[in-house]
């Protein structure tokens, strides 16, 4: 099977990359913005011809798109996220290679949710910024493509190599800078939010699985269990051996938050600005019904959220 991936050398794509190249029955080829990647493309400003010549030369049977961006402006967003697909739908409607089309979506698009319940897929999505609307659009253009194409709507990842920037990231950056610096106390903002977190390994299992598989429309991949961020916050500490006290600087739900985390009591000069509750658009809760993804794909998640924090944290205690 031949199988193209664009966006290999991003935190879900290179998992999926490492999947796929596992796999002696897929012939894979990476396309993307990095010099790593098999053939330079960029999709944000690449035209769908080009793109059209490139598939009916490798003659690909799925194309898996995890490219996309996570943070900008509501401009670089659409690029990114909405464009660079209407290009990809474009350019596979134009080809003959007829490929199967498996794209990475996210939970974002959904919005907030009702605390206690399970969003199913055919929830009404009311993303709540910028981002999650970009990604909403870019679903949208797969399912009214015409194309034999799925939508993975991938809730929280978590796991090796989650970025920086994210909520777990600043968590473990956050203790690691505690540790290091012998603070018996951390601050730590934001961890009133209830995220339903997953593996990245068993998101690259679930799209490897959407790649072989005939199911078509949302499919949600998730734990199924939201986490409150500070019980996440607990677990950190006793897999880092972090002795100290954790102190929530948490507002109001709707108000705002002037710290964030990683900055301990000590340290006044880094206030950061003022910020929403959740960035992300979602709201204080998000959870997965993951039954369609057990019912179509054969997919359960694996990785429980210890391991993969574990994990996390071996790469950020690594930089002490």
């Amino acid at each position: 099977m031949r199988v193209l991936l664009i966006g290999a050398g991003g935190y879900i794509g290179r998992y999926v990359a490492d999947r796929l190249l596992a796999d002696p029955a897929v012939q894979l080829t990476a396309l993307g913005r990095g010099d790593d990647a098999d053939v330079r493309f960029d999709l944000a400003s690449g035209s769908p011809g080009a793109l059209t010549r490139f598939l009916d030369a490798v003659h690909p049977g799925v194309v898996i798109n995890c490219a996309g961006a996570t943070r900008g402006g509501a401009r670089e967003l659409t690029r990114h996220n909405t464009v660079a697909v209407a290009t990809v739908c474009e350019a596979l409607r134009r080809s003959g290679c007829g490929a199967r089309l498996v794209q990475v979506g996210c939970s974002a698009e959904y919005g907030p949710s009702q605390p206690g319940s399970s969003t199913a897929e055919d929830a009404v999505p009311r993303p709540g910024g910028p981002y999650g609307v970009s990604k909403l659009a870019a679903t949208e253009l797969v399912l009214g493509s015409g194309l034999d194409a799925v939508v993975l709507r991938v809730f929280s990842p978590a796991g090796p190599g989650t970025p920086a920037g994210s909520p777990l990231g600043r968590l473990a950056e956050g203790m690691r800078r505690a540790m290091q610096s012998g603070d018996g106390e951390l601050k730590l903002g934001g961890l009133g939010a209830q995220r339903d977190f997953v593996d990245v390994r068993d998101v690259a299992r679930a799209v490897h699985a959407a790649s072989l598989s005939a199911a078509q429309g949302v499919i949600n991949i998730g734990s199924g269990r939201a986490v409150r961020l500070r019980d996440a916050a607990a677990v950190l500490a006793r897999v880092a051996g972090y002795g100290g006290s954790l102190h929530e600087l948490d507002g109001p739900p709707g108000g705002h938050l002037r710290p964030v985390i990683g900055h301990p009591r000590s340290d006044p000069d880094h206030a950061a600005p003022i910020a929403y509750p959740y960035p992300d658009g979602c709201g204080s809760w998000q959870q997965a019904d993951v039954r369609t993804a057990r019912d179509r794909l054969g997919w359960r998640p694996r990785i429980n959220l210890e391991e993969s924090l574990a994990d996390i944290w071996m790469e950020a205690a690594c930089r002490i």
